[in-house]
């Protein structure tokens, strides 16, 4: 059974994990056996979330089974990228996973990580001056929901994560669990 792991972290924005997990969850749920499990991987059990919104994740980065998807949420990701231990961690996960994505401005964490470094990527609208100047040898693509690079997949700000994820799931399973899962989310995917 494959693992996807959504890294989150304190003010993450909601929708970014949520939506991916919601796509991935309901995607298993469609399936006789389930493809994959999903959990939202954290430095602590519990995380602050945007709004004030409280998290308890499944596991902790020092405790997460080996990902063959590592997803890292966006959100208010300033303080993130100065945490050693999470740049680690993203780092160690991302060197053995299939799929290494990121939703809004979890591209910057990839960045500083070290696991987008020439690739085509995208992020929210509001942040791609920033992540042009931040990471110069990245190519930055505007007005784009999801930027597929070799194994690398980045979407734009917040509901972009739900594209992008259903996208993985017809990549990992197929267009028919895809769709089914869109259906079931009342979701008109934006492919």
């Amino acid at each position: 059974m494959l693992q996807i792991g959504i890294v989150i972290y304190d003010d993450a924005e909601v929708l970014d994990f949520a939506g991916p997990y919601e796509v991935f969850a309901t995607a298993a749920r469609l399936c006789d056996a389930p493809p994959w499990q999903v959990s939202l991987i954290s430095e602590r059990h519990q995380v602050m979330a945007r709004g004030g919104f409280a998290v308890q994740s499944h596991f902790t980065l020092a405790d997460h089974p080996p990902l063959d998807v590592l997803v890292v949420s966006g959100g208010v990701h300033t303080a993130a990228m100065e945490n050693p231990v999470l740049l680690a961690a993203l780092r160690e996960a991302g060197d053995g996973a299939r799929w290494v994505t990121s939703v809004c401005t979890g591209a910057f964490l990839l960045a500083r990580a070290g696991l987008l470094t020439h690739h085509r990527v995208t992020t929210h609208w509001e942040d791609i001056a920033d992540l042009r100047h931040g990471f110069p040898a990245l190519d930055v693509q505007e007005k784009i929901r999801w930027v597929e690079d070799g194994n690398r997949l980045t979407s734009a700000g917040i509901s972009a994560g739900i594209d992008m994820s259903l996208h993985l799931v017809e990549r990992l399973h197929g267009r028919e669990l895809a769709d089914k899962t869109a259906r079931q989310m009342d979701y008109a995917w934006q492919r």
